[in-house]
Order: C-alpha cells, then sequence, then structure tokens
C-alpha cells in the first residue's frame, strides 16, 4: 500500500463532454479556474488540456495554454503543472475508403505536439507511448516521434509522464528509458477502462505494474464509474491516484460533479485508507521534479 499519495486531477480533457456536463471547462479562464478549485481541493498536479473557446472542441493552440499557465501561476495557489502532449496524433479515416483521411485528423510532428511545453516549461508534461484505437478514430504515436518527444523534454528539464494504455506501450516506454531519454526515476500513468486498452481492474494495475522499473514511480486512473474503484486500487498496490472531468463527469450515480468534488472524494478516499495525500512542495520531491530550463527569450 502507498501511504503517500499524489493526487492528480485531469481538469477537462479532449473528449466530447462539453456537453454533457455545465462543468466541464472550456475557455482559457475556466481552465485555469477549474485548476485553482482542483489545487484549492486538495490535489497536487494538475493534467491540463485546452479547448477551442468558440467550439469547446479539443485544441492544441499554444495561445490557449499560454493564458491557463500564466493565470495559473498569477493566482499564487500552489500546484505542479503536467500538460498534455497527447494531441496531434489522431487519425480518421473514411469507413468505406480507409485510404483516405476525413474532418477530425489531426497529425502533428513532435515538436507541433510539444511547442506549448517549449514555451511553458511546465513541471511535467504527458507522453502518450503508442497507438491505438480510440472510439472511432486511431490514435497515432511512432515510435521514432515519441523518442524525439522524450528528447526534447529531457533537453527541456520537463519531466514526462508515460502514459500507457495497454502491456505492448509499457515496453515502449521501457525501450525510452533503456535508451537513456528518460533522466531520474521514471514516471507512469496507468490509463484503463478505455476501449481498445487495459481494462480498468486490479489485475490490469498488477500486470502493468510487473513490467515497469523497480524504481518506477506510478499512478493509475479508471474512466467514468471505475474512477472511484480504481483511486482505492491504486493505493491499495502501491500507486498514486488521478481523477477530474477528463475522465468522469459524475459525483454519484446521476449527481454531476465539478473537479474540486472529485478532488474532495479522492482525498476522502486516500484518508479513510490510513494513507495522507501529499502537497505540491512534497510532490515534486517524491517524484525528482527539478527546475524546467527556462526558453530564452
Amino acid at each position: 500500500m502507498n501511504e503517500e499519495v499524489i493526487v492528480t486531477c485531469a481538469v477537462t480533457g479532449a473528449g466530447d463532454s462539453v456537453g454533457r456536463s455545465p462543468h466541464v471547462p472550456v475557455t482559457p479562464a475556466q481552465i485555469a479556474a477549474a485548476c485553482i478549485e482542483a489545487a484549492e481541493a486538495g490535489a497536487a498536479i494538475v493534467h491540463v488540456h485546452v479547448r477551442d473557446p468558440a467550439t469547446g472542441k479539443a485544441a492544441r493552440t499554444v495561445a490557449h495554454y499560454e493564458e491557463v499557465v500564466a493565470l495559473v501561476r498569477q493566482s499564487g495557489v500552489d500546484v505542479v503543472l503536467n500538460l498534455t502532449c497527447g494531441m496531434g496524433g489522431d487519425l480518421y479515416l473514411d469507413p468505406d475508403r480507409p485510404s483516405e483521411m476525413v474532418a477530425g485528423t489531426d497529425l502533428a510532428t513532435p515538436y507541433e505536439r510539444m511547442e506549448h511545453v517549449d514555451k511553458l516549461r511546465p513541471e511535467i508534461c504527458t507522453i502518450d507511448c503508442g497507438s491505438m484505437n480510440f472510439g472511432d478514430h486511431v490514435v497515432i504515436n511512432r515510435t521514432g516521434d515519441l523518442e524525439k518527444m522524450a528528447r526534447y523534454a529531457q533537453e527541456w528539464g520537463v519531466k514526462p509522464e508515460l502514459e500507457v494504455f495497454d502491456m505492448g506501450q509499457v515496453g515502449t516506454a521501457n525501450r525510452l528509458i533503456r535508451k537513456g531519454l528518460i533522466d531520474g526515476d521514471p514516471m507512469f500513468q496507468f490509463c484503463l477502462g478505455i476501449e481498445g486498452g487495459a481494462a480498468a481492474s486490479a489485475q490490469s494495475i498488477l500486470a502493468l505494474k510487473s513490467m515497469i522499473p523497480d524504481n518506477a514511480l506510478w499512478a493509475a486512473f479508471g474512466i467514468s464509474s471505475h474512477e472511484m474503484p480504481m483511486v482505492a486500487q491504486a493505493i491499495l498496490l502501491g500507486g498514486n491516484v488521478r481523477v477530474g472531468l477528463e475522465d468522469n463527469l459524475y459525483l454519484e450515480r446521476g449527481v454531476l460533479a465539478t473537479n474540486g468534488q472529485l478532488v474532495e472524494k479522492a482525498i476522502r478516499i486516500v484518508r479513510d485508507l490510513g494513507a495522507r495525500p501529499l502537497t505540491p512542495a512534497q510532490a515534486r520531491q517524491k517524484l525528482g521534479l527539478k527546475q524546467a530550463v527556462r526558453r530564452a527569450a
């Protein structure tokens, strides 16, 4: 069991959830406010996507990230920023002519997927460690692209959170580690319950955990109704946890949640199991975070 638990809140995500809950933040100001709310509720880390303010659709606009980060940093609230690099790998194909790409496709270079990280130098960024079916499209993460992304993060002093959705992706992440592209103790996130990936279960956690290096730190999350059960399972099996409206919209059956409420519920589970949630400062120490190399003006 993990007795010192890092709680992450993924505040908005990239999914088509805006029309399903009024609490999903869309604009940079709303996303920043959600980060602050999560931090004040006890989250040590906030995981950040941005959206197109006009449509609510997922975006990777650098200016939106700049506004979110500036507002959070100016607020005076201490929280570790974890910016996604998952956008830019979406492939949509015509169902009848699979050689033709259709609307929704967004395939970017490794640097384009990480330009906001270069400009803002957060403490953590995510690297999704493999390609997979994801709903009605395919997410593309070529091995060579992942290596370039890991090199960028290493050069900039930003710690990668290695997101893995199944056992094969752990193997890809381990390859990055063996090639010397990940500094310090590696940090894994087990992403569970997504169709096409590993199930949200203790068995999945144990299988994924068995494959990572002995010095690795890890967290796990489950989507939808699996969110809080995976909080408990992750703590009991030695890991850290993630909640938030990216993964689940409900506090309980039929009751829509805010990010702060989900964090508060996770914190209660942490404490009810006899563990304690770590502060941002304690999380930095546990994860071995260092000051990112600030980008030259």
